[in-house]
């Protein structure tokens, strides 16, 4: 049977009142995850006030070394 792990990462908006979103700071971090064998599965914003984001949470899955 496939055993997974799983791992929440959180990126946090800027600006004075969120939303902006330092994309390469986030592509550069999703390439290391994805180097080390994490799989996103999932990812949302969380909304701060009149719909800006203050954070985005992603998840992700990989199997377990067994």
């Amino acid at each position: 049977m496939e055993k997974f792990e799983y791992k929440v990462v959180t990126f946090d908006t800027t600006g004075f009142f969120g939303g902006n979103v330092e994309t390469r700071q986030v592509e550069t971090q999703l390439n290391l995850l994805g180097d080390d064998g994490w799989e996103m599965i999932s990812s949302t914003s969380t909304n701060q006030s009149y719909g800006a984001s203050k954070s985005i949470v992603c998840i992700f899955k990989r199997r377990k070394d067994q």
